[in-house]
């Protein structure tokens, strides 16, 4: 059976005002909210039981997506009394006994989530993290020197207005049974912190390289550029009942 935790327990701060009344997932993208686009592609994908994570106004969570029926899936909730960070929850949430999706409740991609599930479940690691190719313009001449001369140092190469490339995490994650044994229950913990955990305890931590389309829609800007974009993704986002 395949698995899925959901993480909608946050406050939404950088989405203010619009979340002092909604919670971060139910925030619409087009005519209906983020999470009901998530929960629509986790059953294409084949996963059967979904636990939501809920805290910040998570009665209207729970009320709108109820137990799954009207979706074919089973929903169920843990609800926190207080905070625990981004992967405490994990820890309390029962019947965690194989291998399972992890994924945060505003993230807008249209890749298989199934497909990831299985390479990690073959793979040896304890996690495995969806990451995404970011590129930051830099819009200032960036000098560099031979940080060895001294108090003025020789200026040995110059870039106007350099790109960097790197990959960043996309809010979707797998884990194995084991990680959770890693976090302490009712430890408020986030998930870098329990990565880093894990490859402390020399654990394998994997990066599954992902092309897809991605948006983390908790700041304003994403948030307005998902509301231009769906109409031109909504093929690719939104399966067909």
């Amino acid at each position: 059976m395949r698995r899925a935790v959901i993480l909608a327990g946050g406050e939404g701060t950088r989405l203010r005002p619009y979340t002092t009344v909604l919670p971060k997932p139910l925030m619409p993208i087009g005519d209906r909210p983020v999470l009901d686009i998530v929960i629509r592609q986790l059953r294409r994908d084949g996963f059967e039981h979904i636990t939501i994570a809920t805290g910040y106004l998570a009665e209207l969570i729970e009320n709108f997506f109820r137990d799954g029926e009207a979706y074919g899936l089973h929903i169920d909730y843990f609800r926190e009394t207080e905070p625990l960070g981004t992967v405490g929850a994990l820890a309390l949430i029962d019947g965690l006994a194989d291998d399972f999706l992890v994924i945060n409740g505003d993230t807008l991609t249209d890749m298989d989530y199934a497909a990831l599930l299985e390479r990690h479940r073959h793979s040896d690691a304890a996690a495995t993290i969806a990451t995404t190719q970011r590129d930051v313009q830099i819009s200032l001449g960036v000098l560099h020197f031979d940080e060895s001369d001294g108090e003025m140092p020789e200026l040995t190469g110059y870039t106007e207005k350099p790109t960097i490339k790197y990959r960043a995490s996309m809010g979707v994650y797998c884990f194995s049974p084991r990680a959770i044994s890693h976090i302490n229950r009712g430890e408020r913990l986030d998930f870098p912190d329990l990565i880093l955990r894990l490859i402390d305890a020399g654990e394998t931590v994997r990066a599954w390289q992902s092309e897809d389309y991605w948006l983390d829609i908790g700041r304003h800007d994403d948030y307005e550029q998902a509301q231009e974009e769906f109409e031109r993704m909504k093929d690719r986002l939104l399966p067909q009942d």
